[in-house]
């Protein structure tokens, strides 16, 4: 879940590589580092914390500078976070550079060999591990830095993207990739290297992504050379205009990219049904869909796969898919599915699901739901990503990116893209009448303007924030389509301002949670008029009766739940499918708002990072 970036050329490398650590921040913040070659000397400079700490760093460390640079923002696996096991890291000799996103799982069977060789190491790091393998390959091979490299990734077991160069040779960086993404950034008579193409962007639109198990020779003045890591066959490389522009990845005048990222909701969601949804017409056309629409017809059932707030959108759509189109639907975490030897069959339909796209569980589990024959239909949000490529087909989010690591946008972004697909179904299928897939779609193309009307509630949820910023417990209840919001509003609180939370659903209260309820404990209940509504009256007339404090997510106009609720934030109405979207936005705005009262870091909570690339 590391950052990399990288550049090789003709400006000077360290404001390159710098600005680009910044922007992949959101893939790890324990430490940062870099390496710098200016033909004559090697300088590493490297700190536990954050970039700016590195930033600090180098203006005492670093004078001199070089057209030839790495950099690494670092999520800790092996070895605590601290100034050694920052990245880079460098081989006995110090002419091998190394920075790595990744696990070598072999790494100590690999360093009680090379220390029976000679080789002492720093660091607790399985990156040190591998710069050292790879220089006594090239030593006792007496190959080239490439085949060095080749030869010491057919010897490692695990996930890994790396970039290596040789002091010896500056006009040359070696990468690679299994598991972890990297992307080659092509401009005139320079190269870029990164975790995704945010470094770059204003540098270059063209883009080659590495696939698994390639590596690239990046020199001067010549084209890049990829070829397969086992086998050595050469692979033509494909490059690809980015979509990106630099303003996507600014703040734009907000306070953190997560505040940024909940206020453009309404356009996000407009973009994604953008082309897709002809609401006047009656018409869905999604060619993922349209092209294999016998697949998801003959499913025998639909497997979600997915992992974190991805898994959340995924509980709301079991209750889509098996509403609307009757097709049942079971809802997976990745990270178990793929290791408890799942029964999968050919005509079943597995839809994974991540904004990323290179999610390393739910990655693992695409490749055992292809291995038993199934149809795998991908749902992310990066163009190009690993997901998108290793799926049968699939359908983009269109949210734009996703810079702060607690995912907002990305959320209701893929309610909005499996919605879509569970109305199609459900009209291909005949399981939805004419005048309620009509009536679906008009609702469906004004949720834009009704998110940003549940965005006008910001200012009283913020005063709800500061009433309940010290409480040390908050429980989310929600029912139907509105449970997987619970869990995901209690999620949002638990990441960013590191408060317990839990969600359940609301009649499930009285089997257990119901003892946590006292005068101390804010009880937020997502109580829309759509679906169950008595019930969770009656739910919330029970917390009542035990002292319980009430923040009530509500229909426009409610007057019932305003009798008994402490607080109560509305939202506008439409049918019940859809009230996630609207449900979850007041959650999204109230977790932030605690977050900042308690001067959290909102966009970088603490011990997270924003792509989950290592298992």
């Amino acid at each position: 879940m590391c950052g990399i970036v990288g550049y090789i050329g003709h400006r000077e490398a360290y404001p390159i590589i710098i600005e680009g650590l910044k922007r992949l921040e959101y893939r790890g913040y324990d430490s940062a580092g870099i390496a710098l070659f200016d033909g004559t000397d090697l300088k590493v400079s490297k700190t536990k914390g954050k970039v700016a700490e590195l930033e600090n760093r180098i203006k005492k460390e670093i004078t001199s500078n070089g057209s030839l640079g790495i950099g690494h923002t670092r999520w800790a696996t092996h070895g605590v976070p601290n100034d050694v096991n920052a990245h880079p890291h460098y081989s006995n000799s110090g002419d091998l550079v190394i920075i790595h996103n990744g696990i070598i799982e072999n790494y100590a069977s690999l360093r009680e060999e090379l220390q029976k060789r000679g080789y002492t190491f720093k660091s607790e790091t399985d990156t040190e591990v591998l710069i050292n393998l790879i220089e006594d390959v090239k030593i006792k091979e007496d190959v080239k830095l490439g085949q060095a490299v080749q030869i010491a990734l057919n010897q490692v077991v695990g996930a890994y993207s790396i970039a290596v160069f040789d002091k010896n040779k500056p006009d040359e960086i070696v990468i690679a990739r299994l598991g972890s993404p990297l992307a080659i950034g092509i401009g005139e008579d320079e190269f870029f290297i990164a975790s995704d193409a945010s470094p770059f962007i204003e540098y270059t639109k063209n883009a080659i992504y590495l696939e698994d198990e390639e590596m690239a020779i990046i020199r001067l003045n010549k084209e890049v050379k990829i070829r397969k890591i086992h086998d050595d066959s050469l692979v033509d490389p494909y490059v690809q205009e980015l979509q990106m522009n630099l303003e996507q990845i600014e703040k734009g005048g907000y306070d953190h990219f997560m505040l940024k990222e909940i206020y453009e909701q309404p356009s996000a969601i407009r973009d994604t049904y953008r082309g897709r949804l002809k609401a006047n017409q009656g018409i869905i056309k999604m060619s993922g869909v349209e092209d294999n629409m016998k697949k998801f017809l003959n499913a025998n059932r639909i497997i979600v796969v997915a992992c974190g707030t991805s898994w959340h959108a995924g509980l709301v759509s079991e209750y889509i898919f098996e509403d609307l189109a009757r097709i049942p639907v079971e809802v997976e975490y990745a990270s178990e599915f793929r290791y408890r030897n799942p029964v999968i069959h050919e005509n079943d339909v597995v839809i994974a699901i991540s904004q990323s796209g290179e999610t390393a569980d739910t990655l693992a589990a695409i490749k055992l739901a292809k291995s038993k024959g199934a149809f795998v239909f991908g749902v992310c949000n990066v163009v190009g990503s690993s997901i998108a490529r290793e799926t049968d087909a699939g359908a983009y989010t269109h949210a734009g990116p996703e810079i702060g690591v607690a995912s907002t946008k990305a959320f209701t972004t893929q309610i909005t893209v499996l919605t879509l697909i569970a109305l199609r179904l459900a009209r291909a299928k005949g399981t939805i009448s004419s005048s309620d897939f009509r009536l679906h779609l008009l609702e469906l193309e004004m949720i834009p303007d009704k998110v940003q009307k549940a965005l006008d509630s910001d200012a009283y949820v913020k005063t709800i924030a500061d009433i309940y910023k010290n409480v040390k417990n908050f429980l989310y209840l929600g029912r139907g389509y509105n449970f997987p919001v619970a869990l995901e509003g209690a999620l949002k609180l638990k990441e960013i301002s590191y408060i317990h939370a839990e969600g359940y659903p609301a009649a499930e209260m009285k089997h257990g949670p119901i003892a946590l309820i006292d005068d101390d404990m804010p009880i937020v209940v997502i109580a829309t008029k759509k679906g169950h509504y008595d019930k969770i009256v009656s739910n919330i007339q029970e917390i009542k009766s035990r002292n319980g404090r009430i923040i009530g997510i509500v229909t426009k106009g409610d007057k019932t739940v305003k009798e008994l609720a402490d607080h109560v934030i509305e939202v506008p109405e439409t049918i019940e499918s859809l009230t996630p979207l609207l449900t979850t936005i007041p959650l999204q705005l109230l977790s932030y708002h605690i977050a900042v009262m308690l001067g959290k870091n909102v966009d970088q909570p603490r011990n997270l990072a924003k792509s989950v690339t290592v298992e």
